[in-house]
């Protein structure tokens, strides 16, 4: 038999029950658009995650009080010698390949202006939170390099807090309350949206020095660090290892890079990706199903037409591969209309919900055409086999 006359046959009986052959197709077809689906939000989410984190920069380390212990559990101030100080701060800005060091301390408080109050998020901050965050001030000034321990009572404040406080009016050189006390306004920042549902514009930053003194801390709650993007991050760490252990008498501290916090966060943003991938893959398990128990059923109604191949001189193996062909177009147009609908599905969440992060991944779109094939395959290794060893006189007396 040729391949067009193999060709032929296999469309013809699946065009021969139409209705039979697209509900087992659209049996695939769900599975592969769900794993699009899914593998789609999980992707989009990774990115999400990474591009929130990434904005403030990959050359960036954090060092909060207390270290963290091998069992995994932040034993804070129980385990800390020393707090973490604005001297400290002061001197990881020696370490090898440092550019900036800031001490930031933060917390919450009541904003006020002639009659407007508002509470919100309040920072701590030195003079170069702005730089080493990668953030911009859009009007004024941030926080001038005042005497760290005896800083002005001086204000930056978020765009949105501008807006709601002092609307269309410019805030600068205004006089307002923070936390109770007075403040000069000397700074406007840029618009930075959210970072993970907290929201940037709605803060304010103080000199570190008087938010410790507001909030009644000893400790800063971190210190950020900027280093030299091509500088090694092993060498940079030790370096603000060593000044801090040196100042404290031990490591009571944990230093966390946002380049290692990334790749965490980039390897379980995977693993959840292909989870979700691999419970949209049930679907198909259903698909193939569906193609087992149609090419069970074809078998039983076409023994006539098996036996009549069979005595025109049709091999097993060629009866074999005719049944296979089937289950493999079946899953094969299934898979095909299923990338489809799952693109199509996928572009209408974009439109109609564009918060939502979504980024088709292609590379599992592809491998779940791939199994979707292979699982119509296994489907039909049954079928086929019984088909093939019909004999050819008792499938012509089926009739």
């Amino acid at each position: 038999m040729r391949i067009a006359d193999a060709a032929a046959f296999v469309l013809g009986s699946l065009s021969a029950l139409r209705l039979r052959t697209f509900l087992t197709a659209l049996g695939i077809a769900i599975g592969i658009a769900a794993v699009i689906l899914l593998t789609a939000i999980g992707q989009g989410l990774h990115r999400f995650v990474i591009a929130e984190f990434s904005q403030f920069g990959t050359n960036l380390i954090s060092v909060t009080p207390g270290r963290i212990q091998t069992h995994g559990a932040s034993l804070g101030a129980v385990n800390t010698i020393r707090p973490l100080s604005i001297d400290d701060a002061l001197a990881l800005r020696r370490a090898p390949h440092v550019l900036f060091s800031d001490p930031v301390v933060q917390g919450n408080g009541e904003l006020s202006f002639e009659g407007r109050t508002r509470r919100t998020t309040i920072y701590g901050a030195g003079p170069d939170f702005a730089r080493t965050l990668s953030m911009r001030v859009a009007a004024g000034e941030f926080l001038p390099p005042d005497d760290p321990h005896a800083a002005r009572a001086l204000v930056v404040l978020g765009s949105k807090v501008a807006k709601e406080l002092f609307g269309a009016a410019s805030p600068l050189g205004q006089r307002m309350r923070v936390g109770g006390e007075r403040f000069r306004v000397i700074g406007v920042m840029e618009s930075k949206g959210q970072v993970l549902g907290f929201d940037l514009d709605d803060t304010v930053y103080i000199p570190t020095a008087r938010a410790l003194d507001m909030f009644n801390r000893e400790s800063l709650m971190e210190i950020h660090i900027l280093y030299e993007p091509t500088a090694p991050l092993a060498e940079v760490e030790d370096g603000i290892r060593r000044i801090l252990v040196a100042r404290h008498g031990a490591e009571d501290f944990t230093i966390t890079p946002q380049q290692k916090m990334l790749e965490v966060f980039g390897t379980i943003l995977d693993a959840i990706t292909f989870a979700v991938a691999a419970i949209g893959a049930i679907s198909l398990v259903v698909g193939g199903v569906g193609i087992l128990t149609i090419l069970t059923i074809a078998v039983a109604e076409r023994t006539t037409e098996i036996g009549l191949l069979r005595a025109l001189g049709a091999t097993r193996n060629r009866i074999l591969l005719l049944f296979l062909g089937e289950a493999a177009v079946l899953a094969a147009l299934g898979g095909a209309a299923g990338l489809a609908l799952g693109w199509g599905v996928t572009g209408l969440l974009s439109l109609v919900l564009p918060a939502l992060p979504v980024q088709v991944s292609w590379g599992y779109a592809l491998l779940a055409e791939g199994v979707a094939v292979a699982i119509g395959l296994a489907a039909g290794v049954g079928p086929a086999r019984r088909a093939a060893r019909l004999d050819p006189l008792e499938a012509l007396r089926g009739e």
